[in-house]
C-alpha cells in the first residue's frame, strides 16, 4: 500500500513540475525562449529539450523500453540536448517533451517501484537500480531545471511563480524596495573596499 502511495505522490510531483517548466515558455518570443542567458549558454527552450531527453533515457533505456523518438546514443552526448538549433521549432521540442511524458508515464504506471533497471552511464556499483530510485532521480533533475527556468524567466521579464493561477501582478516599486533592503544588508555584512 505504501508503495502505491509513494509512486502516486512522486509521479504527481513529476507531472506538476513538467507543466511548470513548460509554463516558463509561455508568452516569450522565439529569441527569448532560445537565447543564452548565462555564461554557459543556459536557455529556456534548451532546458525543456534537456529535461525531455533525460526523462526519455531514464524511463526508457534504463528499463529496456527505448523511447519511441530516436535519441542519439548516450555515449555520444555532446551537449546538443541543451539548446535548440535554428531548424528545431518550439512546437517540435514541446511535442517531444509531451511524447516523452506519455512514454514515461506508461513505464511508471506499468512497473512496480522495485522493478530493476540498469543505468549504463552510472558508475559501478550504482548502475543497477530500480524504478523508485529513478523516479526520485528524475524528479530531482526536473525540479533542478525548473528552478533554473524560474530564474531565467524572472531575469527576462520579471515573471515568477510555479503556475499561472498563482501568478500575481508585478509591483515594481515593492520589488525595488525589497531588492534595496537586501543590497543594504549585503553591503553592511561585507563592506566594499575602496
Amino acid at each position: 500500500m505504501i508503495d502505491e502511495f509513494a509512486k502516486a505522490n512522486l509521479h504527481g510531483r513529476l507531472r506538476r513540475d513538467r507543466e511548470a517548466l513548460l509554463w516558463k515558455l509561455e508568452g516569450l518570443s522565439e529569441y527569448d525562449a532560445r537565447r543564452p542567458l548565462t555564461a554557459t549558454g543556459t536557455n529556456l527552450l534548451g532546458l525543456v529539450k534537456h529535461v525531455a531527453t533525460v526523462e526519455a533515457r531514464y524511463f526508457g533505456e534504463v528499463f529496456g523500453r527505448p523511447s519511441p523518438q530516436p535519441l542519439p546514443r548516450w555515449q555520444d552526448s555532446d551537449g546538443s540536448d541543451q539548446w535548440a538549433t535554428g531548424d528545431e521549432t518550439r512546437e517540435q521540442i514541446i511535442g517531444f517533451y509531451r511524447r516523452t511524458w506519455e512514454h514515461s508515464d506508461a513505464t511508471i504506471d506499468e512497473l512496480p517501484l522495485d522493478a530493476p533497471g540498469h543505468v549504463p552511464w552510472w558508475p559501478e556499483p550504482h548502475a543497477n537500480t530500480n524504478l523508485f530510485a529513478i523516479l526520485v532521480h528524475v524528479l530531482g533533475e526536473s525540479v533542478r531545471h525548473a528552478g533554473h527556468a524560474d530564474i531565467l524567466r524572472e531575469s527576462l521579464d520579471g515573471r515568477t511563480g510555479l503556475r499561472a493561477e498563482h501568478e500575481r501582478p508585478i509591483d515594481e516599486e515593492a520589488r525595488a524596495a525589497h531588492w534595496a533592503k537586501i543590497e543594504r544588508a549585503a553591503r553592511s555584512a561585507a563592506p566594499i573596499k575602496a
